[in-house]
């Protein structure tokens, strides 16, 4: 079955829009004008990614991410947002919270289509066994999944898993920012230079203790150690 992709815009042009582009490209779509229509049908179904307009009349996009990521059966879900905002601080915000990424309005279809394609798609690396130990992290690459000290299972993003997984590619290895940008989205990638560093914070966060296995190398970038 081909992936789902869930949109959130309240223009009824811009779905029309989606619909068609991501028919297109192989996704099938499910269109909402209104979040109160969006989370009734996530109360059923879980798409495999969520395009999320953060100017909406009925509620603030951001506290609709804020609440798919506080949701245990959706908080994995991908989320790019779009946006008209021109502000870096709504940008970082939404990072915050959760989201995998995000595309300012007016935007390319071919540009959001390639998006799409880089969040959903599975990570690759260097180290192709099925799992991943660093110290007490346990990263099922089969599964996508994560489990820190204890065994307990970590709820990362699509983007977090795939930042933790090419750290852990190259243990000990110091990648730059633009490398880390790269793997994300490829040539695609036109985001803002807070990106990794927000999305670096928060799987900091989801890792308790594991955290200080990611380091900080100032001025180059981050590797992963015991």
């Amino acid at each position: 079955m081909a992936p789902v992709i869930a949109a959130l815009d309240d223009e009824a042009d811009i779905l029309e829009l989606l619909k068609v582009s991501l028919h297109k490209a192989g996704y099938r779509f499910e269109g909402f004008q209104e979040a109160e229509d969006l989370f009734r049908y996530l109360e059923k179904e879980s798409p495999s990614l969520i395009l999320l307009d953060l100017m909406l009349p009925d509620t603030d996009g951001l506290e609709v991410c804020r609440q798919i990521r506080r949701s245990e059966r959706l908080a994995a879900i991908p989320v790019i947002m779009l946006t008209a905002r021109g502000d870096e601080a709504d940008k970082v915000v939404g990072l915050e919270l959760g989201a995998d990424d995000y595309v300012t309005k007016p935007f390319s279809v071919k540009e959001l289509v390639a998006r799409i394609h880089a969040v959903l798609r599975r990570p690759g690396g260097a180290e192709t066994g099925p799992r991943i130990v660093v110290g007490p992290l346990v990263i099922d690459l089969e599964k996508f999944e994560v489990a820190a000290a204890g065994g307990e299972r970590v709820d990362l993003t699509a983007t977090e898993f795939k930042i933790l997984q090419l750290l852990a590619s190259r243990k000990g290895r110091v990648f730059s920012r633009d490398q880390i940008l790269d793997h994300l989205w490829g040539n695609e990638k036109a985001v803002i230079d807070r990106t990794v560093d927000v999305h670096i914070r928060n799987l900091r966060e989801k890792l308790g203790e594991a955290a200080s296995l990611i380091k900080n190398i100032r001025g180059v970038g981050y590797k992963l150690e015991e």
